[in-house]
């Protein structure tokens, strides 16, 4: 199967070429909230899961939320960072990172290293008042707080997406460089069988592991 080019490429606002309508349609809504800002410069190719590299298969080849993959795979706590935040009545939508405690420790404190940058799209009304309160807090992940409010729901993964980082998405990466190759989804949350929460899930540049 052949990687398709979302034409997201030098401009991320440019028009699509070879994704599928419904796909496109759930990428290019959860950009233009913030009008791209962030993503200017990245290029986003879709790509079958089976042409993920490890570890990113493992990080986002799943039905599960990205909360609990990325403490698995780090061995730590996930913090939330919100970066931008828009809300027009029921519509609550963030651009965030998601960071781990550093191993490295400098003055004293345990530095934040981010493991994941997206951007995620909430119809408030379908997540419970209490759900919906947690989450305009901006203090914990989406994933916990659905987790512990013991929401059902479910996950689905709709494309897998080849990220070469532009600029900015280094930057907020926390790298001083840029042109690294990443990978990332995007996906949907129903609560209680609707479908509440749009994402697109980036997760930091890391080594592939060469397969057996």
């Amino acid at each position: 199967m052949e990687e398709i080019d979302t034409g997201r490429s030098s401009s991320a606002r440019a028009p699509a070429r070879s994704i599928d309508r419904g796909n496109q349609h759930r990428l290019d809504a959860l950009l233009d909230v913030f009008q791209a800002d962030g993503f200017e410069g990245s290029e986003l190719k879709v790509v079958p899961a089976n042409r993920l590299p490890k570890p990113f298969r493992q990080l986002l080849v799943h039905n599960h939320h990205m909360t609990v993959t990325l403490e698995e795979h780090h061995g730590s706590p996930v913090h939330l960072v919100i970066l931008d935040a828009r809300r027009v009545g029921q519509d609550y939508a963030r651009k965030l990172v998601l960071t781990v405690d550093s191993s490295e420790r400098a003055g004293g404190a345990p530095p934040q290293r981010v493991v994941m940058a997206g951007l995620m799209h909430i119809q408030l009304k379908f997540c419970g008042e209490g759900v919906a309160k947690e989450i305009l807090s901006g203090q914990t992940p989406l994933g916990r707080i659905l987790i512990e409010h013991d929401v059902l729901r479910s996950i689905e993964s709709h494309v897998y997406l080849r990220v070469v980082l532009g600029p900015k998405l280094a930057e907020m990466f926390g790298l001083q460089i840029y042109g690294q190759t990443t990978y990332g989804r995007v996906a949907t949350i129903s609560c209680d069988g609707v479908p509440a929460v749009e994402l697109l899930e980036i997760v930091a540049p890391a080594a592939p592991t060469v397969e057996p």
